[in-house]
């Protein structure tokens, strides 16, 4: 890796909050993010800051929104106009809140508030929401309970409840994500657990499309685009291991071709890829550490197979860009701005939020 030339992660802002932050989200078309995580007292807490002047400003700050910590967030299934932040918290409920009145009463604010999963949330993704993109809007959990379930936001109940074979089989799911949602009709929902297993679930023939086994508890997964055919898959896992799956052919016995990197020398527990690029993402490590990579593709993305002649996918390369340490406890979220190339907000367990950009990312 020659850093002199490649982008760099600079740090912008670093800001102290009195609580642990478990997740932070960029509010679209905004220069806007929130945070959410759980106080001293076990409550939920959610807040919102603006960037101003090279400052963080705090928009609106609710210190008891829920009476239970919240672990997880996204805005992936509200439109660009409503900016509703659905969350899940410590005890398995799922909300929704409306983040322009979220600092006037919990009332006007809460839309949802179910029972989602016996025991913590550990993960939710969201689909369907932005301008750009087609099918329903969708939310997706996982699980203490080993159950990830697909909700619309406008019902109570889950449209779609995937769960173990039997209660002695359940495995804690610690990641999910939708993909393929290319059309009206396609989608599909991936779930990683703590044993390693992955599980592809085909929403529209209501199956399991395909699984493996990581080796290493799943700590994060996402597809380098929801809204495109399956293209890329990055998953992270304890023990310095991340894969990038390339998922558009599929072998009957071999399933689909990766490659697999060690990084930040602790567990990985978060991968994003760059709006703006979706051959670029970013890792995030327990040791405090950022690493940026580039995917390379093949010249032939499809082979042969020694054995069978079937065809079978053949992966390219990634390439370290630039690695930078910028805390001394685990980036445990990170959030790129959909509208700023390069721009990124992240929080730590020192109970930062900070916020930082990388430069040079046009040239690739």
């Amino acid at each position: 890796m020659n850093s002199t030339k490649a982008p760099q992660i600079i740090e912008h802002i670093q800001k102290s909050v009195a609580y642990t932050a478990h997740e932070t989200r960029w509010i679209p078309r905004t220069a806007r993010f929130v945070s959410v995580g759980v106080g001293s007292s076990g409550k939920g807490i959610i807040q919102i800051f603006e960037l101003s002047k090279g400052e963080l400003k705090t928009l609106a700050d609710c210190p008891s929104v829920l009476p239970h910590g919240i672990k997880c967030s996204t805005l992936g299934a509200s439109r660009v106009e409503d900016r509703q932040l659905a969350v899940g918290d410590f005890t398995g409920g799922l909300s929704i809140f409306d983040l322009e009145t979220l600092d006037q009463s919990q009332s006007k604010s809460l839309f949802h508030n179910i029972k989602a999963h016996n025991g913590i949330i550990n993960s939710i993704d969201g689909i369907g929401g932005p301008s750009t993109g087609p099918g329903a809007p969708e939310l997706v959990t996982g699980g203490k309970d080993g159950f990830v379930r697909v909700w619309d936001p406008r019902v109570k109940y889950p449209v779609v409840c995937l769960e173990p074979k039997s209660a002695s089989q359940a495995r804690d799911c610690w990641a999910v994500c939708f993909g393929n949602s290319y059309n009206d009709e396609e989608r599909c929902v991936c779930a990683g657990f703590d044993n390693g297993d992955v599980k592809l679930f085909d929403l529209r023939t209501n199956s399991l499309r395909w699984e493996t086994n990581c080796g290493n508890g799943v700590t994060c997964l996402q597809f380098d685009r929801g809204d495109i055919a399956m293209n890329k898959l990055v998953i992270t896992t304890l023990e310095s291991k991340l894969r990038c799956y390339d998922m558009r052919t599929f072998h009957p016995s071999d399933g689909y071709t990766y490659l697999e990197e060690r990084a930040h020398r602790s567990t990985v527990w978060v991968s994003r890829h760059l709006p703006q690029n979706r051959d670029i993402f970013v890792t995030a490590g327990g040791n405090g550490g950022l690493n940026l990579y580039k995917y390379h593709y093949p010249t032939n993305r499809i082979g042969k197979h020694t054995q069978d002649g079937a065809s079978i996918g053949i992966i390219g390369t990634i390439e370290l860009l630039n690695s930078r340490v910028v805390s001394t406890q685990p980036i445990v979220s990170l959030d790129w701005s959909p509208d700023k190339l390069g721009l990124c907000c992240f929080s730590c367990l020192d109970q930062t939020i900070r916020v930082s950009i990388v430069t040079q990312l046009e040239k690739y």
